[in-house]
């Protein structure tokens, strides 16, 4: 955005404007006994208001049930969002590592194939399946971001996708296999996800990584089973 900046410089007046921030905040305590002190007050005594291009924005206010979770939003907002190399996110092949391996332990990775199931207004195709009485479609989901709004958008995107395929005339069910997010301060963001997920209008389960072995086990028993009452059938 400034190719021309003076990059020395700049970190120069960020590292001072961080060490007077750090010593502001040792004498919070003497501040907040201030008679209504605002947070206006508190941001120019660690840098007062002058005629450099550092300049704080006007004081602003608003309500929340939440002022922590409020808080984690407003910091991914204006923060987390630039900081993208910090923190990589797994994405949903990391995420389906978890229930494969499990799945190959059990000898039943191998039995699973590709699966489209379509409606008339989409078609979406699952990567594992299997069928007994319906289709079983595994998905899975990585919420591993480093920002709340990315984890709410992913899931909105999800559900958006499964009510397209409520009309598809196949019986089926898809397994959410989810991963959630490795950084501190996003489980709210998390949970609210896998309340969105929960609306979805069709057959579904939503599986954390922490149920990968329970889930290959049931799909271990359900896909030998049916291989077994086929094979008598046959006979």
């Amino acid at each position: 955005m400034f190719p021309d900046v003076d990059g020395n410089a700049f970190k120069r007046a960020m590292s001072h404007v961080e060490v007077s921030v750090a010593n502001t905040a040792k004498t919070m305590n003497d501040l907040f006994r201030e008679k209504d002190v605002t947070a206006l007050e508190l941001a120019t005594r660690s840098l007062p208001s002058d005629d450099s291009s550092l300049q704080w924005s006007p004081l602003g206010s608003g309500r929340t049930r939440s002022p922590a979770q409020e808080l984690d939003r407003l910091f991914d907002k204006f923060v987390l969002r630039y900081d993208r190399t910090k923190t990589a996110p797994r994405g949903d092949e990391e995420v389906w590592k978890s229930f494969s391996r499990a799945l190959e332990r059990r000898q039943v990775l191998s039995k699973l194939k590709q699966k489209e199931i379509v409606s008339d207004v989409d078609r979406v195709t699952f990567r594992h399946a299997w069928k007994n009485s319906q289709w079983h479609c595994l998905e899975p989901l990585s919420f591993d971001f480093t920002e709340g709004e990315r984890i709410h958008k992913k899931a909105v995107q999800c559900a958006g996708q499964m009510l397209a395929l409520a009309g598809a005339p196949e019986r089926f069910k898809v397994y959410l296999l989810v991963g959630e997010p490795k950084r501190e301060g996003l489980q709210s963001h998390y949970h609210r996800a896998l309340r969105i997920l929960e609306t979805i209008p069709v057959a579904s389960e939503i599986v954390a990584e922490s149920q990968a072995e329970s889930l290959a086990e049931r799909i271990a028993s359900d896909v030998l089973s049916h291989e077994a009452d086929e094979n008598l059938g046959r006979a």
